[in-house]
């Protein structure tokens, strides 16, 4: 009789225990409904753009980092509840399709090739590709003025190239690793301008020790259409592009371009309609 009141006592532990296992689920990210209330969700951004997506010693910082956090709070998230994974150029739509992240906000260009593999949100800004020269330049008025000078190259971005090949055939390139080798220099003199997306140039050109020795040429050379990537055929897109029109209309879209990449002279475009991809 004792042995069965011990059985009776364990098998009710078990089935409590079940019990839990299944109310608790899988909690730990947000998952594709976006209805909040998960421990977690996680989000994609680069971490090596200053001014946009930018882990530092404090934690992270950037326009990118202000969109998202703004739409994870819309989504039932609040900041201590987001889980931040850097998200190289190369592997965003790996990392959306095999679930690694909820979305992505990381200068994220919306491409026809890019949407038959992932979904985008947005566009939650409209960026150029342009070129950053020295404050003092009064030489680099327009592209054609880029024939001699002396242009920085990044190794992996065909930016530089693009522009010999199209607008000046005559422009030197000179290769540098990064886009960060490439500012010390353009302020020594070592090159007279580099080039990739304003909002990218205006990040670099906005840290403290850069401030006020480096102007944007506001050339204007494409159109960059800034999407947040989620995995092809999420709800999330709707909920993310709702909170992308919330952003704009009280005002925290433009003060988050002010805080980021105003202090680089960014000229930025109007906040972008939702669906509206300028080509």
């Amino acid at each position: 009789m004792k042995l069965r009141k011990v059985t009776a006592a364990s098998a009710t532990v078990f089935a409590l225990a079940l019990t839990a296992t299944a109310c608790g689920g899988n909690n730990s990210t947000g998952g594709d409904s976006g209805s909040g209330g998960g421990k977690s969700i996680t989000v994609g951004i680069k971490f090596d753009q200053p001014g946009l997506g930018q882990k530092t010693p404090q934690g992270y910082a950037g326009f990118d980092v202000d969109v998202a956090t703004y739409v994870a709070k819309k989504l039932g998230y609040n900041a201590d509840q987001i889980e931040w994974k850097e998200s190289k150029s190369g592997d965003r739509e790996t990392m959306l399709k095999r679930g690694d992240v909820d979305f992505i906000a990381a200068t994220y260009s919306i491409t026809p090739e890019r949407q038959k593999l992932v979904d985008f949100a947005g566009p939650y800004l409209l960026a150029h590709q342009d070129v950053l020269v020295r404050a003092d330049d009064s030489k680099i008025k327009s592209p054609k003025d880029l024939n001699n000078a002396k242009l920085c190259s990044v190794t992996g971005s065909t930016s530089a190239q693009n522009v010999k090949d199209k607008l000046a055939p005559k422009a030197q390139l000179q290769p540098y690793p990064t886009y960060s080798a490439c500012l010390p220099g353009l302020q020594n003199g070592a090159v007279d301008a580099l080039t990739t997306d304003d909002s990218i140039l205006a990040g670099y050109a906005s840290q403290a020790q850069f401030k006020g020795k480096f102007k944007l040429g506001g050339f204007k050379l494409t159109n960059e259409n800034y999407g947040i990537g989620v995995k092809k055929g999420s709800d999330l897109k709707d909920k993310i592009n709702k909170a992308l029109e919330d952003m704009v209309a009280d005002g925290a879209w433009q003060k988050a371009v002010d805080k980021n990449l105003g202090p680089a002279s960014y000229k930025n475009e109007p906040a972008p309609k939702i669906g509206d991809i300028k080509s």
